[in-house]
């Protein structure tokens, strides 16, 4: 205070009145969200199990990598090359028919190819009916659908037996609608893909359909067989080729765009909601996309991740917890202290996932400043009023 600014005892005592309320008011200042110790407190609350709080080190990342990941292996036990298609209803089939000598029952048949030898018939495309059947002259309705083609063969020339000269005969599947697998979604052009005999992995039917519009880091698949439907993301389907399993017919693969993002608050550089630059992201990658922490505001040692985590991380780490939410995960608060050094090493190694929330809390000093900030709004004006008046005494 300055010399000759002596308040009068009357408003002196009222500053001191007005300062006390504002002491007792210290702990409800405005904030940008809870201080460290308060995220502490409330792990350690008595009323019920609340979310844990992790101290993130060497023995945390370990059990984040060693997480299981979706996997489409595991979820399709059965995902080795599937077997030697059969026939279906819908398929588009062509029956050939040889006889050994002329003047059998297709010799004047059209398509008949004249000479002294064997005489061959080309029967028209029939497409499968819905009894399973096909029709063949003089064998009468064949049954087709759920057989390979070798079986309806040898089927024809049973019923032709008698009828023609040592009849032989060749089926072949011209136009099937049943040996497919559907692409759908993110793709150049969505498509009804033909499997091949030799077996057609999911990247195969990708590049079928044109391959994916987006990028590979921002973009899962989802595989639907039957009554079972997983997703993986795409990153992960090129990286590990067990992974990229065989098709089988009737299979739904649809490339989904899944941009994944983790939202940044408190007190550092930006507070904001920013898109994975790629597949993998690291705790240290995201505080420098998010701009560091703030010089004179934050605190080193409450840099907090908040995540719903897998159960089976959670019981790994032996950590006390809540119930699960309705989705089965668990919610969990990870701390990280970067006035450790160790710390630096530890959030290169830890992966930031999508829709974490990272919070930087503010340091205890500035919730001291912003008191005196009130107080020197306070007291300023009778300080200076103080002064003018006696500058003008």
């Amino acid at each position: 205070m300055f010399p000759g600014s002596r308040l009068p005892p009357r408003t002196l005592g009222c500053l001191v009145a007005v300062a006390g309320l504002a002491v007792g008011g210290c702990g409800t200042l405005p904030a940008a969200g809870p201080s460290a110790s308060q995220i502490v407190a409330a792990e350690r609350h008595e009323d019920g199990p609340q979310p844990p709080l992790i101290d993130i080190d060497e023995r945390v990342v370990a059990v984040e990598r060693a997480a299981p990941a979706p996997s489409l292996v595991h979820r399709f036990p059965a995902h080795g090359v599937p077997g030697e298609p059969t026939i279906g209803v819908g398929d588009g089939v062509v029956v050939s028919i040889w006889e050994a000598a002329a003047g059998g029952l297709f010799s004047s048949a059209p398509g008949d190819q004249p000479g002294p030898g064997s005489h061959s018939v080309v029967l028209p495309e029939q497409v499968v009916g819905r009894d399973g059947a096909i029709s063949v002259p003089f064998a009468g309705r064949i049954a087709c659908a759920g057989r390979l083609p070798l079986e309806v063969q040898r089927a024809i020339e049973r019923r032709l037996a008698g009828k023609a000269i040592e009849p032989q005969a060749i089926v072949s599947v011209e136009h099937s609608v049943n040996d497919t697998a559907t692409v759908t979604g993110e793709v150049i052009k969505g498509a009804v893909v033909p499997l091949s005999l030799k077996g057609d992995r999911l990247l195969d039917l990708i590049a079928s359909a044109g391959g994916a519009k987006t990028p590979v880091y921002e973009t899962s698949i989802r595989l639907s067989r039957g009554a079972v439907t997983a997703t993986i993301p795409m990153e992960r389907l090129v990286a590990d080729p067990a992974e990229n399993i065989y098709a089988e017919p009737g299979d739904v693969l649809t490339v989904v765009r899944s941009p994944q993002s983790f939202t940044v608050l408190g007190a550092a550089g930006q507070n904001s909601e920013i898109p994975f630059p790629a597949a993998r992201l690291s705790l240290i990658e995201a505080l420098g996309r998010a701009g560091g922490l703030q010089d004179f505001r934050s605190d080193p040692a409450g840099v907090f991740l908040f995540r719903w985590e897998s159960p089976a991380v959670v019981e790994a780490l032996g950590v006390a917890h809540a119930a699960p939410a309705a989705d089965g995960r668990i919610g969990v608060i990870y701390r990280l202290d970067l006035g450790n050094p160790r710390s630096y090493l530890a959030a290169q190694q830890f992966a930031v996932r999508d829709k974490d929330v990272l919070y930087i809390a503010n340091a205890g000093a500035i919730e001291l400043q912003k008191f005196m900030n009130i107080i020197n709004g306070l007291t300023g004006p009778a300080v200076t009023g103080a002064v003018i008046k006696n500058a003008t005494q």
